[in-house]
């Protein structure tokens, strides 16, 4: 005698659709929050040359000097002049410093410009503190139009502490200016924005 066939208990298809939108929707909504979240851990740990962002300044400030270089990019295409008031500095650890850029249009029409940034030595960044700076933040220039901003920052007293940068006597801050659209840098050619420092860096 055959034995009889069970039969799978059928899923209501509704609730099932249900489900798989939910999983969907997660999902889409991780891609999104991806970015703002790696955004974040970067500026905590300075993971890829990513400065620190603080608040106020160190509150003590050590003997040991370094060098601050300051490194001044345009994407092609954007006929921006860019340059920093100096091109190096000697700065006491922990001590508040603010250095000026200068950004020209040099171009017959009105552009729109944001820049990027990236510290090096990458090892560097997590001791190197922006107080302000005018990254990320759009700018719009008319022909020979000019304007400048200031970059206030320190150099974390916590440094002396890791033995390993004990070498380090110098740290870049490297900015690179792309034509700006809908709030992102957009490199010259490609459909996709850019993000930190590009590959055109004087580093």
């Amino acid at each position: 005698m055959t034995a009889p066939v069970r039969q799978q208990p059928k899923g209501n298809p509704a609730r099932i659709a249900l489900i798989c939108t939910g999983i969907a929707f997660s999902m889409l909504g991780a891609s999104f929050a991806a970015v703002p979240l790696y955004d974040l851990f970067c500026k905590v740990t300075g993971f890829g040359g990513t400065p620190m962002v603080g608040t106020a300044g160190a509150g003590k400030i050590l003997d040991r000097t370094m060098a601050v270089r300051f490194d001044a990019n345009v994407a092609p295409g954007l006929g921006w002049k860019f340059e920093a008031e100096s091109p190096e500095i000697k700065a006491r650890v922990g001590e508040t410093q603010t250095v000026f850029y200068k950004m020209t249009n040099r171009s017959d029409r009105t552009v729109t410009g944001i820049a990027t940034y990236n510290v090096a030595p990458e090892k560097g960044a997590a001791y190197f503190v922006k107080i302000q700076c005018f990254c990320f933040t759009e700018h719009t220039l008319k022909p020979g139009e000019s304007f400048e901003a200031p970059v206030v920052f320190y150099i974390d007293p916590e440094i002396a502490e890791n033995r390993e940068l004990d070498g380090v006597h110098a740290i870049t801050l490297s900015y690179t200016y792309f034509a700006s659209k809908s709030g992102q840098p957009v490199a010259e050619g490609k459909g996709g924005s850019v993000k930190g420092d590009a590959g055109n860096s004087k580093l």
